[in-house]
């Protein structure tokens, strides 16, 4: 089985009451739509974190989100052949696999698209209290360009879309944090996955980011809710 789940933040005692549940077992894979933590802190302190997240009985797949490293630019992953896409992997921890944004994997027969990154609305309290914020968290120029290159190859047309987060029409403003003063958030992603959008024949984009479960036209967020792909 193929499930998906939204941002995680570290915190993984849903996901371990998860795999309970259903009984899975390292054969089926759990899709992270970001912000997964466990490259956050660097070595040693992440490593101990991703020991215990080795040993749950699922396949993590994880999408690049804005609260984390990305793992090109840690020295332990490497790059490796995995569905149909290149993904990074450590070997230590062979269960816990980081997507390549750009990259199309075949999963339950679908063809799908990643693009990972985002905009940190928090990044002024991250920075003034000298947390993780890492500057290259939204895609870069070059990622963009990888990504529209590969959708040109397939006459953009994909089944689906594993984003962080959404086409800029589709943010779901209701749930904007108070207090954030949004004239200064930078939703040049959001900006350019609506270009995306507006071009790709696709059946279904699944992003988190926002910390919702909602459904708006063939863009699904999730949070904490559990699916599985389709």
């Amino acid at each position: 089985m193929i499930y998906i789940t939204g941002d995680t933040h570290r915190n993984f005692k849903r996901v371990a009451a998860f795999c309970d549940t259903v009984e899975s077992t390292n054969a089926d894979i759990l899709i992270i739509l970001g912000d997964v933590g466990i490259n956050y802190f660097g070595e040693p302190k992440d490593d101990e974190l991703k020991r215990l997240l080795n040993e749950l009985p699922i396949t993590m797949f994880c999408i690049h989100g804005n609260h984390e490293q990305r793992p090109e630019n840690i020295d332990t992953y490497k790059e490796s052949a995995w569905n149909g896409g290149i993904v990074y992997i450590e070997s230590e921890f062979p269960n816990l696999i980081f997507a390549k944004d750009g990259e199309i994997y075949e999963l339950n027969e679908k063809r799908c698209i990643v693009i990972g990154g985002a905009y940190s609305v928090d990044k002024p309290v991250r920075l003034a209290n000298n947390w993780g914020w890492w500057s290259d968290e939204q895609p870069s120029p070059e990622i963009k360009e990888r990504v529209e290159r590969r959708l040109d190859s397939e006459n953009w047309d994909v089944d689906v879309v594993l984003a962080h987060t959404c086409p800029l029409k589709y943010i779901p403003r209701e749930v904007f944090l108070s207090g954030i003063d949004q004239s200064g958030v930078d939703n040049g992603t959001e900006e350019w996955l609506d270009i995306i959008e507006d071009r790709l024949s696709y059946s279904r984009w699944y992003c988190g980011h926002y910390h919702t479960n909602k459904t708006i036209d063939k863009i699904r967020f999730l949070f904490d809710d559990f699916l599985e792909l389709r």
